[in-house]
């Protein structure tokens, strides 16, 4: 988890860089930004870190070189020297700009920071931040004059989200350092160039993954392979959602035989399963072992999409949280489908 109460910024610089693929250029800063004012100091601490929980971390790779990362290699310069934080700004602010193609990518402040202080698993470490502010928002400012008042509009950066962030801790340098990211503005196609281009990272071999990963695979197999390999119903596939969520929370370590039989149970199913759990990861080039320690952050997140709900035509929707000998499915005289459900008391 990281702690940012004792963090101290130290330098900063800002450039700006427009879209490549749209003629707009970049702007160089003559210089970082001057720091003396406390109560901007902790404006910037509170908006560069307040949204980093350090669940989920990545870290930086290369197909052939690590080295030839460039987010990678400038970070390790500005880790190595403190003094090269402004040659290096200029370096990934033209590094952001060439991989600002798409036409949906938006403009903005691109800020390199170096902090101190920060707490990674109860240990301090030097981070560098890169940040990208995208969105701008109206504000009104109220000044007097004499006896008087002024409202002005003007337009800003709200303090409050961030829109795009990455933290690099100083450990774990020779595997590509601790990676930490934010993105809130990109969904679609344009999502690609923050996190797979411009920085160029990859999940961590941790438990947080090896849990999210896992417990994806499951999802995808209940939902859309499961039905193509046996006849199950809607309440079925409910209740092997649910005894799934139920062994990642009721368990510290997976261990993957007896995840399948006490949440697949029929031999025909783990069979089927262990099929496309194989495909699924060399498909996905994703690298799990079959026991590992289960991440309590990782099944919280996931718990949110991996909900277990029947949905009948456009009336009706029906949670399935467990019991599933409490569900009957029929048709009945008229060839109309129904589902029967028992209760003892109403909540």
């Amino acid at each position: 988890m990281i702690n940012h109460q004792h963090a101290k910024l130290h330098q900063v610089a800002v450039h700006k860089v427009g879209n490549k693929g749209l003629n707009e250029e970049i702007v160089f800063s003559k210089n970082t930004i001057p720091l003396e004012d406390d109560n901007t100091n902790q404006l910037l601490l509170k908006y560069f870190l307040g949204s980093f929980s350090g669940e989920e971390a990545f870290e930086f790779f290369h197909e052939s070189d690590l080295e030839l990362n460039e987010s990678y290699s400038f970070a390790s310069k500005i880790f190595n020297n403190k003094n090269s934080l402004f040659a290096q700004s200029k370096s990934f602010a033209k590094h952001l700009h060439l991989c600002s193609e798409h036409p949906k990518i938006k403009n903005g402040e691109l800020y390199v920071a170096y902090f101190t202080g920060v707490m990674l698993d109860d240990e301090h470490k030097d981070v560098v931040g890169i940040f990208k502010s995208e969105s701008k928002e109206d504000f009104l400012k109220v000044e007097q004059n004499g006896e008087y008042f002024e409202i002005n509009a003007d337009e800003g950066i709200s303090t409050k989200k961030l829109d795009k962030g990455c933290l690099i801790f100083k450990t774990e340098e020779a595997e590509g350092y601790k990676v930490f990211i934010i993105d809130n503005l990109s969904k679609f196609g344009e999502a690609q160039y923050w996190k797979t281009d411009f920085l160029k990272v990859k999940p961590c071999s941790d438990k947080y993954h090896h849990t999210k990963d896992f417990l994806s695979i499951t999802k995808n197999y209940v939902t859309k392979q499961l039905t193509e390999d046996f006849e199950v119903n809607k309440s079925e596939q409910a209740a092997i959602l649910n005894r799934s969520m139920e062994y990642f929370k009721s368990h510290d370590n997976f261990d993957k035989k007896e995840f399948e039989e006490e949440v697949f149970q029929d031999p025909g199913v783990i069979k089927s399963f262990r099929k496309y759990d194989d495909e699924y990861r060399e498909n996905h080039n994703i690298e799990l072992e079959d026991e590992f320690e289960i991440s309590p952050e990782a099944v919280k997140k996931q718990a949110r999409i991996f909900k277990s709900i029947i949905k009948l035509d456009k009336n009706f929707h029906i949670y399935v949280h467990g019991a599933q000998d409490m569900i009957e499915q029929g048709v009945d005289k008229d060839g109309r489908k129904f589902y029967k459900i028992y209760f003892e008391k109403e909540m």
